[in-house]
């Protein structure tokens, strides 16, 4: 049974319960994985998560409510990590969950076996991201051997992470 309230407080008639319609695995905490907000305030370009995937939003269009019904909005969005189009109907009071997407540059160290050593702003080093199999990672892959200075750009959401460009110089 979802509990609705926090384990320290006991629930009151003014506790707001909100249920989601699925329920997903959560790694580590979760707690800043995501955030709700009303479908009605989604814009185009902005992200959502629609079947558990974060996406960008391509397409948004809200039908007027009708004589009985509520509005609805009609969500288009590509998959930020595999560019798969998903669309999702709601009515646009529903709220939605939106994930928070950060961009991270890294300066490019060596590439191990399709991995990138990558070297953070901070000194920090990573070695667990592959390079993509598009055109960006072989961008990336010739800039190197060319010998020259590599920054990707590492897009994360919801415990995911991967490369999305490169700048070379």
């Amino acid at each position: 049974t979802p509990r609705c309230h926090s384990p320290s407080a006991p629930p009151t008639p003014l506790t707001p319960c909100i249920m989601a319609d699925e329920e997903f695995e959560q790694v580590g905490s979760g707690a800043s994985d995501t955030y709700p907000l009303q479908a009605g305030s989604i814009r185009k370009g902005g992200y959502v998560v629609m079947n558990g995937r974060p996406c960008k939003v391509v397409e948004l269009t809200t039908s007027k409510t009708g004589k009985h019904g509520h509005a609805k909005a009609h969500i288009v969005g590509l998959d930020i990590f595999t560019n798969k189009k998903i669309e999702d109907l709601c009515p646009s009071t529903h709220n939605m969950n939106i994930p928070n997407v950060t961009r991270t540059e890294f300066t490019l160290m060596n590439i191990d076996d399709d991995f990138a050593n990558l070297l953070g702003e901070d000194g920090s080093e990573k070695n667990d991201l592959k390079i993509p199999d598009t055109e960006v990672g072989k961008q990336i892959r010739d800039a190197f051997e060319d010998g020259k200075e590599v920054t990707v750009t590492v897009i994360s959401a919801m415990g995911e992470e991967q490369i999305m460009a490169q700048k070379s110089q």
